[in-house]
C-alpha cells in the first residue's frame, strides 16, 4: 500500500465569506508529496457527523465528530482557543511573578484550499476575532504575518468587518511597544526559514501566550533534516500543544475507497491523554454515514505510522488495498473549490 503526503499545503487556503456554494469536496492537497506517488484530489461528499467507537478502542472518553463545514471547523477551532488561553489570561499575577512560569504556547491548524492573502486573512479574522476574553473584556491580541503583502491585506480585510481590538505586525520588524501592549500573539502561516524570528518574538512575548496557527509547513518536515531546520528550531516548535487539527485521508481498494479522518480537538484546554483519535468509515449497512474509531494516540503519528494502521485495518478486512492517500479538502466544500483528478 502507498501513501500520498497531502498534509503539506500551506494552510492558509479557505475562502470564508457567505454566501456559501453548494460542497465540492472536501481536503486540499498539499505544497509537497511523496516523490514515489502522484498527487490525488478527491471530491467526496461532505464528512458525516456521527461517530461510533469500535472495539478496536479500547477508551470510552467521548470522541470529537470531524467538521462537516466551514463553519464547524471554524466553531471548534474558536472553541479550543479560546479555552486553552483562558487560564493564562486571566491570571492576577503580575507579569514579573509570572516569568517564573512557562509561558503558554498553542497551535491550532485548519486545513484549507486557498493561500492567496485575502483568504488566509479572512480566516484569521473568523478564527480569532472575538474569540479570546480577558476578565470579561476582548482580549489585545495581535496578529502577527509572514510577510509585507499579507500585513497589509489583513489590515484591509480587518478594517472592512469593523474590527478594531486587533493588532497587527510583520514578523520580523515588531516594534517593543507593540509586543508589550498585546495579551497573547499569534503567529500567523510563518515559514519554516522564518522559525527563529517568531522564537526571538516569543521570547520577546513571555511570559504571555502566543499561538501558532497554520504554520506553513507539513508535520512531516518537522521529523526530517531539513536546510536551516535544526534541533534549536525543531525543539521550539515541539513545545506548542496542538489544540485543534485534522486531516482528511482516504484508503484506496482495487474496487472500493474509504474515508476517515485524523483528529485532534482538546476540549477545555486539558492536555494529555489519547488525544489524537484516527477515524474510518463504517462498513456495517446499518451504520451507513458513521466513523468509527480505529485508534487513540497520545502523541501525533507520522505518515508512515499512520500508513501501517491503515494497512493493517484493510489487509485484515480485504486482500486487494492498493493504497491509502491523505486528502486535505474538508473545508473545500464551503469555499467552491474543485477538486482535480
Amino acid at each position: 500500500m502507498a501513501l500520498n503526503n497531502l498534509l503539506n499545503l500551506p494552510p492558509s487556503k479557505i475562502s470564508l465569506k457567505p454566501p456559501l456554494p453548494p460542497p465540492p469536496a472536501l481536503f486540499a492537497p498539499p505544497r509537497q508529496s511523496l516523490p514515489r506517488l502522484s498527487v490525488l484530489r478527491a471530491k467526496p461528499p461532505p464528512l458525516p457527523r456521527r461517530v461510533h467507537s469500535s472495539a478496536s478502542s479500547t477508551s470510552d472518553a467521548a470522541v470529537p465528530s470531524p467538521p462537516s463545514s466551514r463553519e464547524e471547523a471554524v466553531s471548534q477551532a474558536r472553541a479550543c482557543l479560546a479555552a486553552a488561553l483562558q487560564k493564562p489570561l486571566s491570571s492576577s499575577v503580575p507579569l514579573k511573578k509570572l516569568k517564573r512560569q512557562r509561558q503558554a504556547r498553542l497551535r491550532a491548524e485548519i486545513p484549507v484550499v486557498d493561500d492567496s492573502p485575502g483568504s488566509l486573512a479572512r480566516l484569521a479574522f473568523d478564527v480569532f476575532a472575538g474569540a479570546v476574553s480577558r476578565k470579561g473584556a476582548p482580549a489585545k491580541l495581535l496578529l502577527v504575518w509572514p510577510s509585507a503583502e499579507a500585513l497589509d491585506v489583513a489590515l484591509q480585510e480587518f478594517k472592512s468587518q469593523g474590527d478594531s481590538p486587533t493588532a497587527h505586525a510583520q514578523l520580523g520588524s515588531v516594534a517593543p511597544d507593540v509586543l508589550g501592549a498585546c495579551d497573547a500573539a499569534v503567529f500567523v502561516a510563518p515559514a519554516l526559514a522564518q522559525v527563529e524570528k517568531v522564537k526571538a518574538a516569543a521570547a520577546e512575548l513571555d511570559p504571555r501566550p502566543v499561538v501558532l496557527f497554520n504554520p506553513a509547513w507539513s508535520f512531516d518536515e518537522e521529523e526530517q533534516d531539513v536546510a536551516g531546520f535544526g534541533a534549536a528550531a525543531r525543539g521550539f516548535v515541539a513545545s506548542f500543544n496542538v489544540v485543534y487539527s485534522f486531516t482528511g485521508l482516504e484508503v484506496r481498494g482495487l474496487l472500493s475507497k474509504k474515508r476517515g479522518v485524523l483528529l485532534r480537538c482538546v476540549d477545555g484546554g486539558r492536555f494529555g491523554g489519547e488525544s489524537w483519535v484516527l477515524m474510518v468509515e463504517s462498513d456495517a449497512p446499518a451504520k451507513e454515514g458513521e466513523f468509527r474509531v480505529v485508534s487513540r494516540l497520545k502523541r501525533r503519528p507520522t505518515i508512515g505510522e499512520v500508513e501501517t494502521m491503515l494497512y493493517n485495518l484493510m489487509a485484515a478486512n480485504s486482500p486487494v488495498t492498493k493504497s491509502a492517500r491523505f486528502l486535505r479538502e474538508m473545508v473545500s466544500n464551503v469555499t467552491g473549490g474543485k477538486g482535480k483528478q
